[in-house]
């Protein structure tokens, strides 16, 4: 059963693109090395025909299905289960869409572009670029390795999220491949369409459990002519939300980026970045990063410094500019984050969002009980303040002890999360369920939703052989 499986995926794929033993082992372990299973084989088709025959194929057999794009999911959500997760099927195929990676349409006049979901997102960007237009979804981190099929699969955020929206909000349509192997073409370049339910949302932000995303039609933007960044240390959290409405009343939409960083995140970049330096003359706890950008050529360093003079409650000082190379060096302190905890060693990292109005209160209150609970705990808090979305991590700095308090996640998890149900968040702002989440949901969902999503789910994957283990 298993060589004449892999023969038949051979025959639609070609024998080059399917890949068992040790070629295949790189695509079954997840970026952060949490998650790791295995496959019958990896199958990379070139068109969205080969995928539904490749789907068609797996189903006919009950044999499960794991969409992949560049495997840059936080959460599992794109790699095989482990044996020991396996429950209603015994084998799996992992099918990543990497070789799709064509333009299909691009639109200046109408701003969109039709992507395959192989494409990188800075080859998106940068094709846009070349149109004197903008695809604003930004991942500084890992834009040269995501693909828009991913992006669109856990609905990415990033920093830009403040001005353009989420992933959600940057496509109009799709093309999927359903789990009974049809191919659903909702690409549809249209800003309005009121024609009954929106079927795209269904797939956008389903982690591949509904289908395979196979290409889009993205929104695009007038490409920004001016820019000009600010570094502004804080008093506190208060201080920054205080700061953010401030901006959008004196700035209103040119605001592009909003980020918070705490002292931890800076003090964990300098040790391990020789090229970072602290931007003040002294260390400041909290600081923001903000960004302004308009189509038009205008003086935008004046109007933000002046927005920020205007400011008195709670900045200690701020630096501006609008020198493409100082800027990128302020931005370096954000984008080095996550390497530099990874280099600090294990940590318990949460990825929530509450309304901007209560980050403060979060933070007051997620800090106060993880550090009543473990003295000593080390909270790196960062993140895209301006859409209420914090990353919020927690270790401790000596090895050993931190080995006994990451044993103890699960309690350093509910803290975290029932503070952020207290406030009317969500325990997952940006990276999606995918494996990790998927038992934490349950607490945090009512039964109404849950339900509905495990109908949804049951109408298009009734033997629930799409992406299995995620989500649910």
């Amino acid at each position: 059963m298993t060589t004449s499986l892999i023969d038949a995926l051979r025959q639609i794929v070609g024998n080059d693109n399917v890949l068992t033993g040790i070629s295949a082992a790189p695509y079954y372990r997840d970026q952060r090395g949490n998650y790791s299973g295995s496959a019958l084989a990896v199958v990379l088709p070139a068109d969205t025909q080969q995928v539904s025959a490749l789907v068609s194929l797996c189903m006919a057999h009950r044999i499960a299905v794991v969409p992949q794009g560049g495997n840059t999911s936080l959460c599992g959500a794109s790699v095989p289960l482990a044996e020991a997760d396996h429950s209603i099927f015994d084998q799996q195929v992992l099918i990543n869409l990497s070789r799709m990676t064509g333009i299909r349409t691009f639109d200046a006049v109408n701003y969109t572009m039709t992507v395959e979901a192989g494409c990188t997102l800075s080859h998106i960007r940068d094709i846009a670029a070349l149109h004197n237009r903008l695809f604003p979804l930004s991942l500084s981190a890992i834009e040269s390795r995501c693909e828009i099929g991913g992006n669109l699969s856990t609905n990415a955020g990033g920093i830009g999220v403040l001005r353009y929206g989420n992933t959600r909000d940057l496509v109009l349509g799709l093309e999927v491949v359903l789990p009974d192997g049809r191919i659903w073409n909702g690409l549809r370049s249209l800003r309005k369409d009121n024609t009954g339910y929106d079927l795209k949302h269904l797939f956008i932000g389903a982690e591949g459990t509904l289908g395979i995303i196979t290409a889009a039609v993205l929104k695009l933007y007038p490409r920004p002519l001016s820019q000009a960044t600010a570094c502004v240390a804080l008093r506190d959290p208060a201080a920054a939300v205080a700061l953010l409405a401030h901006l959008r009343a004196t700035c209103g939409d040119r605001i592009s980026a909003f980020e918070i960083i705490a002292r931890p995140c800076l003090d964990i970049v300098l040790r391990h970045f020789p090229d970072t330096e602290e931007p003040f003359k002294q260390a400041h706890q909290w600081m923001v990063i903000i960004e302004l950008s308009d189509v038009l050529e205008v003086p935008l360093e004046a109007a933000l410094r002046k927005s920020l003079q205007g400011f008195k409650e709670g900045a200690i000082e701020s630096l501006v500019t609008d020198n493409k190379t100082q800027a990128a060096s302020w931005w370096n302190l954000r984008k080095y984050i996550s390497d530099a905890q990874k280099a600090e060693g294990i940590s318990i990292k949460h990825d929530i969002s509450v309304p901007i109005s209560n980050v403060p209160a979060f933070f007051e209150l997620a800090d106060a009980a993880l550090r009543l609970e473990f003295p000593g705990v080390r909270i790196v808090a960062f993140g895209h303040i301006g859409d209420g979305n914090i990353h919020y991590n927690a270790s401790m700095p000596d090895a050993i002890i931190n080995a006994q308090f990451i044993a103890r996640s699960a309690e350093v998890n509910r803290i975290v999360y029932d503070i952020v149900a207290q406030l009317d968040g969500s325990i997952s702002a940006e990276h999606g369920l995918g494996q990790l989440k998927r038992g934490e949901i349950h607490h945090y969902k009512n039964a109404l939703e849950l339900e509905l999503m495990c109908s949804i789910k049951h109408t298009l994957d009734p033997q629930g052989l799409m992406n299995p283990g995620k989500l649910f």
